[in-house]
């Protein structure tokens, strides 16, 4: 079953379990994906594009829930912290920092990076190959810890 089908079948889900907070969540989804799908010539979307568009959703979520703690407005960062934990039931496993961390190591080893200078060989790197697997805010810290020392 792919992305579609699956938003498409939660969606049904939630309607019929009445589960409003989720349904939101869902819909938001399968509004991004039937816009992608409007502006290409076939009405099916890759996997790849329907979980980029996934981790764009999540990232708008955990950028507004921050906003909203630093606003003190829990009953605003309460919805979206659900809505995350929604969304991200349709991404892969993230990996954890001590996995990341170790891949930049061998990224910076491998392209031969010696400063903070050269973040951008090994973030356009880091990127390609930690793509949907790491968070890119926490790529980019540990590309520059690891790069400052």
């Amino acid at each position: 079953m792919n992305l579609t089908e699956q938003i498409n079948n939660d969606i049904k889900n939630a309607m019929l379990a009445k589960d409003a907070a989720k349904l939101a969540a869902l819909r938001a989804v399968k509004s991004e994906l039937l816009l992608e799908a409007s502006k290409g010539s076939s009405s099916e979307i890759s996997e790849e594009v329907g979980q980029k568009l996934v981790m764009k959703l999540v990232k708008q979520r955990k950028d507004a829930l921050a906003i909203y703690l630093e606003q003190k407005r829990q009953d605003l960062a309460d919805v979206e912290q659900f809505q995350i934990e929604v969304l991200s039931t349709y991404l892969p496993k993230q990996m954890e920092e001590i996995e990341v961390r170790k891949i930049i190591q061998e990224i910076i080893t491998q392209t031969g990076a010696t400063s903070v200078a050269d973040m951008g060989k090994v973030m356009g790197a880091a990127m390609a190959k930690l793509s949907g697997k790491a968070d890119g805010k926490l790529i980019s810290v540990l590309v520059k810890e690891l790069l400052g020392n």
